[in-house]
């Protein structure tokens, strides 16, 4: 049975080179590099191992903020020829990558912990509170600076759920020094410090799971296949659809991309593929759609590994 393919698709520009958040990654990588430096010979000097483990964190906070400012500077870059979709992709392995690293610090920090549990050795709390609450005061600003952005990008949601965590782990810490300093309990540090690991594990699960979906080319939350599926069938004159497949094409929430095959007897005009293409912006935030139109069964069946098609009930 003859049959005619016709594709209907958008082609957006890329974001802006450092996803618009440039001035956020500079400044929040500064301020962390410093404090990071500071807290850990603040660690050293008053024996502190939840001030080392804080320590810790920021560091592999800074590599983080550094992997998702550079993924997203890639993301801003043009297609070409061999990179069709650009370097979109590039904000999805960062926050792998980032999860990755952030897991692999808790370890480390969390053998350290237990060393210090087992040796317990004086702790000076009073150094403990001051630069704890210097932590709470940058990695404050720093989340502030990511926060407008966090709910449509999962590489910036990243740097601002490590900033914000960190920020409310300094104020435990606080809260500790002061309780070392109050009591003379030395085993209280090492203490705080595992509460402190269980806080960051916790808050890093969502990340991790989302980071995971989007490296697996999983269809993005807030959108629903089957009433994708539904809807393209109560299109006119579709008689099914098959090899429906939606994803991401970079970290950010606005960046689904759908391709479909649709069996519509007598094919479809320009009309009518722009309006479907439009209706699945409008109804759906599909911002880049590829749909293929056949005007019956493809000999043979189908030719890709698709599903069974669905026949519309009309």
């Amino acid at each position: 049975m003859p049959h005619d393919h016709s594709h209907a698709g958008h082609q957006h520009a890329a974001p802006p080179p450092g996803g618009g958040f440039n001035a956020a990654f500079a400044i929040g990588i500064g301020l962390n590099l410093a404090f990071v430096v500071a807290e850990t010979i603040g660690g050293f000097w008053a024996n502190s191992a939840a001030l080392l483990s804080d320590a810790g964190h920021n560091l592999s906070d800074v590599l983080s903020l550094a992997l998702a400012w550079g993924a997203a500077w890639l993301a801003g870059r043009p297609a070409t020829q061999r990179y069709t979709f650009g370097y979109r992709g590039a904000t999805i392995q960062a926050a792998l990558l980032n999860t990755a690293l952030l897991y692999a610090a808790l370890g480390f920090i969390l053998w350290e912990t237990i060393d210090h549990l087992r040796h317990p050795e004086p702790v000076n709390g009073r150094w403990v509170m001051v630069l704890a609450g210097i932590g709470i005061l940058i990695n404050g600003v720093t989340a502030l600076l990511f926060r407008s952005g966090q709910k449509s990008d999962v590489n910036v949601r990243g740097a601002y759920l490590h900033m914000l965590t960190d920020a409310l782990v300094s104020v435990g810490v606080v809260a500790g020094g002061g309780l070392v300093l109050l009591t003379g309990w030395t085993w209280l540090d090492p203490v705080i410090s595992f509460i402190i690991l269980g806080i960051i594990a916790y808050s890093s699960w969502g990340l991790l799971r989302d980071s995971l979906r989007l490296g697996l080319q999983a269809v993005p939350d807030g959108i629903d296949p089957a009433a994708v599926r539904a809807w393209l069938l109560a299109q006119p004159q579709v008689e099914s659809v098959h090899d429906l497949h939606i994803w991401s094409l970079s970290s950010s929430g606005h960046d689904a991309a759908l391709m479909a095959h649709l069996v519509r007897p007598g094919g479809a005009d320009a009309a009518w593929l722009g309006a479907l293409t439009k209706g699945l912006e409008t109804n759906f935030h599909i911002h880049h759609s590829t749909v293929q139109v056949e005007d019956g069964a493809l000999p043979g069946g189908c030719h890709s590994h698709c599903e069974a098609p669905e026949v519309a009930h009309k």
